[in-house]
């Protein structure tokens, strides 16, 4: 058996073996989807926070800018 047929055999049964195998694992897009949602969620928290801390600072007497 020539090298090339034995490599066909091999990748054909591979093949085969991968199409019975319905579960292989989670789509990329949607754990991309949830990631980029988590960091517009930790952007708003942080914006909301930096605002928060602000408005505080700037309410304390004679408070000037660093």
């Amino acid at each position: 058996m020539s090298i090339l047929s034995y490599l066909h055999v091999v990748v054909t049964a591979r093949m085969a073996e991968l199409r019975r195998d319905g579960e292989r694992g989670d789509s990329p897009v949607p754990t991309a989807v949830i990631i980029a949602g988590l960091v517009a969620v930790a952007m708003a928290v942080t914006a909301l926070a930096l605002t928060k801390a602000n408005s505080w600072m700037t309410g304390i007497p004679n408070y000037t800018k660093p």
